[in-house]
């Protein structure tokens, strides 16, 4: 009888896995929204370019997946986690949004994902730094694609603090994100045997970082670690200079660095600059031809975040013509048992948490010497396994883990 028992359960459960393989796509249309800061402080950093960078990859899909059209929605944020919520609640009621993507700022990202959330969609989260988003916060409804702070943390303080970095001061930014960050370098510091003398949070956004970097002067520590991100990093970074921070011996951890940060900025600046990036443009062929067809469009060489905007949807869209479903369960459920292999990561994988694990990499800002063009701006130092960079599963607080299969 146990036998028998065993065998209808496979078959139940084998035709519920092939009815939904099989399952049409509502409305005929594969609809994605596109949720960004698409006008304040990290504009850059995703914004407009995520967009081109989400229409390439829909382009290169051809413009729809067995026969439905894909079609786009997309918002400004405005970094306000009323504004993003309230926008993707509407996206899911009114047009029936599938899967969201772009999320930048990790306080919208977690309102706009709970939405996501009570919706049964999918979100694919690209711009945000929170590690947060998939350990206490983690959902079976979003994958972090990307990077976070616990990789960033791992990469540039570890190399920081082989360096001779023992004590730090943090400067914040005092959100979700900042926390995120400023958690993570104290737990990788510590464990290393350094220690953190001193932290400042400063409001989110923020023009003026005189006060702070005084304060991290006045502090005496070794290195000045930057838990901020978009302008917030390019003025604090322009200040600490105009102070003479480096010049006076201590050293400078901008934690979470973006290539346009650096092109910003000029190598005067950022020469020398230790950083931890998910990508980089210029690392092989195949990295350099896709980052040449984004300049032709934007102007400017793409960072990590719209190469990850570019795989995240690659991938999903793959899952749904595999399945020939829009489901967010069983799109994601095709999405995790399907390696990541692209121009963006290698033998990538989604976690039972929703974090995609990849290679990271440790890189150093060139001299203006070393540099041969305006886009050359990072020397690669080492490739971190994707094991390696991001927190270990056994460590997560995630009580939502899908079941492995």
């Amino acid at each position: 009888m146990k036998s028998l028992r065993k065998t209808a359960a496979a078959a139940l459960v084998s035709s519920f896995i092939a009815g939904a393989a099989q399952a049409e796509i509502s409305n005929d249309e594969i609809r994605i929204g596109y949720l960004a800061d698409m006008s304040g402080t990290y504009r850059d950093l995703s914004g407009p370019g995520g967009l081109e960078a989400l229409q390439m990859a829909i382009e290169d899909f051809g413009g729809s997946v067995n026969g439905k059209k894909i079609v786009t929605f997309n918002a400004d944020d405005l970094n306000k986690p009323d504004v993003g919520a309230n926008t993707v609640r509407q996206w899911i009621d009114e047009r029936n949004v599938d899967m969201v993507t772009g999320m930048v700022a990790s306080s919208v990202v977690l309102a706009a994902a709970k939405v996501v959330e009570q919706g049964g969609k999918l979100a694919l989260i690209s711009g945000a730094a929170a590690s947060s988003i998939t350990n206490e916060y983690c959902a079976p409804s979003h994958i972090h694609w990307t990077y976070d702070t616990f990789a960033l943390a791992n990469g540039t303080a570890n190399a920081v603090l082989k360096d001779g970095g023992k004590s730090w001061f943090i400067l914040t930014a005092d959100y979700a994100f900042g926390h995120a960050m400023e958690n993570d370098i104290k737990k990788v510091v510590e464990a290393e045997g350094g220690s953190v003398v001193g932290t400042v949070r400063h409001p989110f956004p923020s023009s003026d970082f005189s006060s702070y970097i005084l304060q991290a002067q006045g502090s005496g520590a070794d290195v000045v670690a930057l838990a901020n991100a978009g302008a917030d990093t390019v003025n604090s970074l322009k200040t600490a200079s105009e102070f003479g921070v480096a010049q006076s011996g201590q050293k400078l951890a901008g934690m979470v660095v973006f290539l346009n940060d650096i092109h910003a900025m000029g190598l005067d600046v950022t020469q020398g600059l230790m950083l931890t990036t998910g990508w980089y443009w210029d690392m092989n062929e195949e990295t350099r031809a896709w980052a040449k067809r984004y300049h032709e469009r934007v102007g400017r060489m793409p960072g990590m975040v719209p190469a990850g905007i570019y795989s995240a949807t690659m991938h999903y869209l793959n899952a749904v013509k595999e399945t020939g479903s829009d489901d967010a369960e069983v799109v994601r459920a095709q999405m995790a048992k399907t390696p990541v292999n692209d121009m963006f990561a290698r033998n990538g994988k989604i976690r039972e948490d929703g974090r995609m694990v990849h290679d990271m990499y440790l890189v150093q800002v060139k001299t203006p010497d070393e540099s041969t063009g305006e886009w050359d701006l990072y020397k690669v130092v080492s490739t971190i396994p994707g094991d390696q960079a991001f927190r270990p599963i056994g460590e997560s607080q995630c009580q939502k883990m899908a079941p492995k299969s």
